[in-house]
């Protein structure tokens, strides 16, 4: 196990390499000039190549290159453009800290998506398994492919409608005041979460109920019917188990797009969370921010996958790595 780990910490720290090395090469061909979002449309020629050479962008690919990378494995990830452009050309915005501030936010709404989606994805699979064929069967699956099937924002939008502006239950944007936590305003975290949850649930509970419908018809399944066990144990203690396996997968995916990926979810509901904050350094073309996020939600899918590993072992003893 030990080789194994030491193996795939290694097989991570390349993929994270190559992603650092895409991020950097596409955020260097995106269209619009960086000098121009700081200084905007009327800057001179002389104050755009007075800019640039502030910025080190005159100096070559492989060099600034070099000098992020190395820089971003030291925990320094340099200063936001945007706060750059806001407060002026003397007054900078680290962006560890803008990250950091936003960061919060978004674990709290994965986590409550987490604790609530994933044990109900579950027993939706197992439930829909158990009674296959049977209406409950036909309307778990009919109900999670209607909600694999909309978009997210679709979703959001529908629930917003509903409960904010028809019944007028829930605020219709989840906005939080300054210096507050989303838990002591917890009402805007309800339609997010749900938006999220269904999607959860789409393809969580799909990939368990197919797990579990081929487990049940396996031999040993059989076996431990005959020996007299009482049917529910064979469910918990030998089904389960070994069902869990491929959902498992689909889980540690959805970690990463919880934490990093929630740019429509956020915007649609202008949660300040990491998500909203990828597409505001897209929009204002604050490079040093976008490279920061893009790496984030990397490292998040990165360590996700590497748990996701680990739990095969520990879910399924004939799993052995060496």
């Amino acid at each position: 196990m030990a080789r194994f780990l030491v193996r795939r910490l290694g097989f991570m720290v390349l993929t994270l390499w190559l992603v650092s090395l895409a991020i950097f090469v596409v955020t260097e061909v995106l269209p619009g000039d960086v000098a121009s979002s700081v200084l905007g449309q009327e800057a001179t020629a002389e104050d755009l190549a007075r800019v640039r050479q502030e910025l080190g962008l005159d100096r070559p690919l492989v060099v600034r290159y070099q000098e992020w990378i190395g820089n971003a494995a030291r925990g320094d990830l340099g200063d936001s453009l945007r706060c750059t452009m806001t407060m002026g050309a003397a007054t900078q915005c680290d962006v560890a800290e803008r990250i950091r501030a936003r960061l919060g936010n978004s674990v709290v709404l994965a986590l409550l998506t987490f604790v609530v989606g994933v044990p109900l994805a579950l027993s939706l699979g197992v439930a829909a398994a158990l009674y296959r064929g049977r209406p409950l069967d036909g309307a778990i699956s009919a109900g999670t492919l209607a909600a694999v099937s909309v978009p997210e924002f679709v979703t959001g939008v529908a629930l917003i409608m509903i409960f904010g502006v028809w019944l007028r239950w829930l605020p219709t944007a989840s906005i939080l005041a300054p210096g507050s936590q989303p838990l002591t305003q917890w009402t805007v975290l309800v339609l997010p979460a749900t938006t999220l949850i269904a999607v959860m649930l789409a393809h969580t509970a799909r990939q368990t109920r197919a797990g579990m419908v081929e487990v049940l018809e396996s031999n040993y399944i059989r076996t431990a019917v005959l020996k007299g066990l009482r049917w529910r144990d064979v469910v918990v203690r030998h089904a389960l188990q070994n069902a869990l396996l491929p959902a498992i997968t689909v889980i540690a995916m959805n970690t990463g797009w919880l934490v990093g990926g929630l740019i429509i979810v956020e915007n649609v509901f202008s949660y300040p969370g990491v998500g909203k904050l990828l597409l505001e350094a897209v929009e204002n073309r604050d490079v040093p921010l976008l490279q920061a996020v893009a790496m984030l939600i990397a490292l998040v899918y990165a360590g996700a996958n590497l748990v996701a590993d680990l739990l095969y072992a520990r879910l399924n003893p004939r799993i052995r790595y060496s």
